[in-house]
């Protein structure tokens, strides 16, 4: 990163902060932002000036074609503060890499290194009052990007803006969650967009998780679209199965997004000599296992909740209850992995990036 880009940012700030009326106590996650935002367009072949202003709306025209052809990605991340009032990021190494495989699938501009690390220092540095100490405060951070180019050709759009908004978040918990097991819609395809975090991928989930809620269900486990044989995703998180003491998850592939708290979860696990085997999984082996008791645990993981345990799952009309566990490999991992993230046990990895002042 060039020494100087800080101050290359243009930086215009609010006359006066809204922090003093929001109950920190009572957050809907991803409902309330922050006072500013980071915002940097693409024309003209390269990147512009980037800026943080004021947190507002701002005017589009209706013929720009993230309207019409869907270039849109995102990535989600966490920034947390420590007993030390030190903030810090959770690998954004990988989210910064993850959104330009994602950029580079859409046919939209790679975001240099420098934009995404500077943008997020100097932006989070500015709202650092908005992260709170305390297991389980964090400040969510939503980086994005669209196509802003007008016109309803089918083809790509010449001009984009990157933006970069905050969140405060209290701990994410959906509380009991039964799953149903897909065996018609799918989330991916090869060949498909799958593995970026493209917005029509989350989108496209919304009907057939609607069709599970009608039915009891908070989420839908997906399967291959080839086959409908093989476990992927739970909802819009990577999935866990615990059978007997081994810990089983799809390997990454061009229908699987390859999660920052996937990885960092495998890792810890492997560190702390759990067994893991990343391969396919599939439905008929969770239905035996269920069926004769070896399946143990099963857990969604993400950024929103780090770990979401799973109580049961329906496949064919028949539903398997997943027995709770004296000791639970998930919940071990979950409170491993978040004393890492609020620097409350020693990071071996490297993983935390702090917010300099």
């Amino acid at each position: 990163m060039r020494d100087n880009f800080n101050n290359e940012i243009d930086i215009v700030t609010v006359s006066s902060s809204k922090i003093d009326s929001v109950d920190f106590d009572n957050l809907p996650f991803g409902s309330i932002f922050t006072d500013h935002m980071f915002v940097c367009d693409f024309r003209d072949g390269q990147w512009q000036k980037p800026q943080i202003k004021p947190y507002e709306p701002f005017m589009i025209d209706p013929s720009a074609k993230v309207f019409h052809y869907g270039q849109a990605i995102f990535e989600g991340m966490k920034a947390y503060r420590d007993e030390h009032d030190d903030v810090w990021l959770f690998r954004p190494d990988q989210n910064i890499h993850r959104l330009n495989k994602s950029a580079a699938r859409m046919a939209m501009p790679e975001i240099p290194e420098e934009i995404f690390m500077a943008g997020l220092q100097k932006l989070i540095d500015l709202e650092r009052n908005w992260v709170k100490k305390g297991l389980g405060n964090s400040l969510y951070i939503r980086p994005f990007m669209i196509a802003i180019g007008s016109g309803v050709i089918a083809a790509p759009s010449t001009q984009y803006r990157f933006m970069i908004i905050l969140s405060p978040a209290k701990s994410y918990y959906s509380g009991e969650v039964k799953v149903l097991i897909a065996d018609h819609y799918s989330r991916a395809a090869n060949g498909g967009i799958g593995a970026a975090k493209a917005a029509g991928n989350y989108s496209a989930q919304f009907y057939p998780t609607k069709l599970a809620n009608e039915k009891g269900f908070q989420q839908v486990i997906w399967t291959d679209d080839a086959t409908h044989t093989k476990l992927e995703e739970a909802g819009t998180m990577n999935v866990f199965f615990r059978i007997n003491d081994t810990l089983y998850t799809a390997p990454t592939s061009e229908r699987i997004l390859d999660g920052v708290t996937r990885k960092s979860l495998i890792a810890i696990a492997k560190r702390d000599g759990i067994q893991v085997e990343e391969r396919s999984v599939l439905v008929s082996e969770l239905v035996e296992a269920a069926k004769n008791g070896s399946l143990k645990e099963i857990f969604g993981a993400g950024t929103a909740a780090v770990v979401n345990p799973i109580c049961g799952f329906s496949y064919e009309d028949v539903y398997y209850e997943v027995p709770k566990q004296e000791h639970s490999i998930a919940l071990d991992l979950k409170e491993k992995l978040t004393k890492i993230q609020y620097r409350m046990a020693d990071d071996t990895f490297g993983w935390m990036v702090k917010i300099e002042g």
